[in-house]
């Protein structure tokens, strides 16, 4: 049996359905499954069993020993959310509970880390093991992700295998239920269709012009391939960065969505939120030499390829992964 916990989220369903197409069936999924419109991102899907995220922990006492692998996805993710204590909850100790699970049962652990970690990169984008103690995420989701990979780097006894993955800016299809926290590209997609524009944040950073800030966009199909490849790699156990290794900025995207659309370019920009103005990060780029190092070799979507194909495949109809 293969776990993966947030499963009818964004990329847990991305990563159930590649499963399930390289014949692994005997998916455990977890989750809180209150969300209807989230749990359509499971509607095709090979499940062998569901699984309420508060008796998972209680559920591998009955059954770890029958897990092959897991692959812990789950988080609250909203980088909005100000809850210290919950996002310590739900971010940080379950998923202490979750690691020591993998020990108890020798179940080998990916889990999902944050580029939100690195806060403004004054580090760099580097996976070093030496950075993350000193890194300074700029709101509590990423506070949350960072003391969970400390603690792991502290840590003296650990599962077979274990990867921390630091997911950059993923965007793809299954993120209908995000709402403000959707990617860009559905974003973009949604306000073109519905008004022929775009309006994007303004600069609030002379170093950047209107529009130039640039993130590490990464398309959700290569997140998934990672994942795969480490589920039968199982070895070079590491924090490692997933991102498409290019920082693009918000105005190539947008202009990627107008031509996937078929529809002229026009482009405005309104001021930054003020609740994120100040923890707005206006550039990020993942070093990946650290996981080609181990031997992933696949070459990651460009920005274009991966946007058109999000578009045309399944935003513009409503499709699932």
């Amino acid at each position: 049996m293969i776990v993966v916990t947030g499963a009818a989220g964004f990329i847990g369903s991305c990563l159930v359905g590649k499963l399930n197409e390289e014949g692994f069936n005997h998916v455990i999924v977890v989750d809180k499954f209150e969300d209807d419109q989230k749990n359509k991102n499971l509607a095709d899907k090979n499940i062998l069993e569901a699984v309420d995220r508060s008796d998972f922990i209680d559920w591998l006492d009955e059954k770890g020993d029958k897990v092959e692998f897991i692959f812990h996805l789950g988080a609250r993710t909203d980088t909005a959310e100000f809850d210290e204590d919950l996002l310590n909850e739900l971010n940080t100790e379950y998923s202490k509970s979750v690691w020591k699970k993998c020990i108890q049962y020798q179940i080998p652990l990916v889990y999902a880390s944050s580029a939100a970690t690195y806060g403004l990169g004054e580090f760099g984008y580097d996976d070093n093991d030496v950075n993350i103690p000193n890194l300074t995420p700029l709101n509590p989701y990423g506070v949350s992700k960072n003391e969970f990979d400390k603690w792991v780097l502290e840590q003296d006894e650990t599962p077979l295998f274990w990867a921390g993955l630091k997911f950059f800016n993923v965007y793809g299809p299954n993120e209908y239920h995000k709402s403000r926290m959707a990617s860009v590209v559905m974003h973009a997609f949604n306000q073109i269709q519905d008004t022929s524009a775009m309006k994007l944040f303004r600069s609030h950073n002379p170093e950047f012009k209107n529009g130039e800030q640039m993130r590490d966009f990464v398309y959700v199909k290569d997140v998934v391939d990672v994942c795969y490849f480490l589920l039968h790699h199982r070895k070079n156990s590491a924090i490692y960065n997933l991102g498409s290794g290019k920082a693009r900025t918000f105005l190539d995207l947008t202009k990627v969505v107008f031509k996937a659309l078929d529809k002229k370019e026009d482009i405005s920009f309104v001021d930054t939120p003020e609740d994120i103005r100040d923890k707005y990060q206006y550039f990020t780029e993942a070093n990946m030499e650290k996981l080609k190092s181990i031997g992933y070799s696949q070459e990651f979507y460009e920005l274009e390829d991966g946007v058109t194909d999000y578009v045309k495949s399944y935003l513009s109809g409503n499709s699932y992964m």
